[in-house]
């Protein structure tokens, strides 16, 4: 008998029981809706998480001057004059960083009008923003002509604002002096609280890191580059080159230890690692329980079908079917149901995470290996729980089937 001979007399026999075909292809529609819908809602929550965690610094890298000894005694981090502005921009040239920002620091006194505030200077680079994923909250953060130019402009971090000007006053624009300096103000940073160890981030002030080196501190070596992977998941591979790339720089010989250090937010990349490993977890879990149940419905609803066809089967064997064609039929039954309840529950599935969406807010997105994976698992479950009633119809005897009342 061919496959299409034996598909059609399945369609006709699946036919005659529609309510009790659809009931049947329910369990199956629910549970791979349902998986579709929490894939959605997983993905897009860790989509959603990851950006979150990558704004907080995950795939941020930290290299800084010092870990060297000096005449007995060991230097810590940035209290050496090894780094230089072209490290810097060697390490902006190597694959996988996306930003670079040179760090100089000063603690200054800073003073606008009659008002004054000693707060920490911080020389950067254009990038800043974009590594830390800052926003500015007024005006603009200086440009690569600033640096360039070691230009005297400023941006304020909130508490600065605060302390120096009046609610009611716009900064853009005015001028302040640093260390008796004057400096035009560019920009005001959005309010970013204290970081997680314990710093505040609003109280500082950003400038070129060019003017701290030749018009505040007069000296040419960096104390930080601070560097943003293209993805967290690059950020050790990154650092290694770094490293590397520094060592060869700094004409460091094998076997003597780094006049530098490279760290990275190996805490928070653990705690997004968890995270993603605890969300898979549970997705599996719900898949599973969905797809038994919907299995189960099937296998329960062919083994009521063997039964109330054993005459059929018995008659269909005694004019010459073999146990094998017996065994495709109930089978490629069982997978007809598992395969249009499996299309069913995928479109569903799409239609409630986007309804999720729009009436929640929350972020969804289905891959199409999800929608892959929710179809083949509905076919295997079609497959596996349709191949023991399948099997039971195909062992019927002949004349004990048309004896069958």
């Amino acid at each position: 008998m061919s496959v299409f001979m034996i598909l059609r007399i399945a369609l006709k026999a699946l036919g005659r029981n529609k309510m009790r075909t659809a009931l049947t292809m329910l369990g199956m529609i629910i549970g791979v809706a349902a998986v579709i819908t929490m894939v959605a809602l997983g993905t897009g929550a860790q989509t959603s998480i990851e950006a979150q965690i990558q704004s907080a610094g995950t795939n941020m890298i930290i290299v800084s001057a010092g870990n060297f000894n000096m005449g007995g005694v060991r230097q810590g981090q940035g209290n050496a004059s090894t780094l230089i502005p072209e490290d810097a921009q060697a390490i902006a040239q190597l694959p996988g960083v996306q930003y670079t920002a040179s760090q100089s620091n000063m603690r200054g006194q800073i003073v606008a009008g009659n008002q004054n505030w000693n707060t920490q200077v911080q020389g950067t680079d254009v990038d800043l923003p974009l590594i830390r994923s800052w926003p500015l909250k007024e005006g603009a953060f200086f440009t690569p002509q600033d640096v360039t130019t070691a230009s005297k402009v400023a941006v304020l971090g909130a508490v600065v604002r605060d302390q120096l000007f009046d609610p009611m006053t716009n900064p853009v624009g005015q001028v302040i002096r640093i260390s008796h300096q004057p400096f035009t103000v560019v920009g005001v940073m959005g309010s970013k609280g204290q970081s997680g160890m314990g710093q505040d981030q609003d109280d500082v002030v950003f400038v070129p890191y060019t003017t701290v080196l030749k018009k505040l501190r007069g000296i040419t070596n960096i104390q930080q580059v601070q560097v943003s992977a293209a993805s967290a998941g690059e950020t050790t591979k990154v650092a290694d080159n770094i490293a590397q790339v520094l060592r060869v720089r700094h004409k460091i010989q094998p076997g003597d230890p780094d006049d530098f250090m490279v760290r990275t937010m190996e805490e928070m990349a653990n705690v997004r690692k968890e995270a993603t490993q605890t969300m898979t977890a549970l997705l599996a879990s719900i898949a599973g329980v969905s797809l038994l149940v919907g299995g189960i419905g099937i296998m329960n609803i062919m083994l009521v079908s063997v039964t109330e066809r054993t005459r059929e089967i018995g008659l269909r064997m005694a004019i010459g079917a073999r146990g094998r064609d017996v065994l495709l039929q109930f089978l490629v039954e069982a997978v007809v149901l598992s395969l249009f309840g499996g299309g069913i529950g995928i479109a569903l599935g799409f239609g409630v995470a986007q309804g999720v969406t729009l009436w929640q807010g929350w972020p969804t997105a289905v891959s199409s290996n999800a929608v892959l994976v929710a179809f083949g698992f509905a076919a295997m479950t079609g497959v596996f729980f349709g191949f023991y009633p399948a099997r039971k119809a195909a062992a019927l005897d002949p004349i004990d089937a048309l004896r069958f009342e």
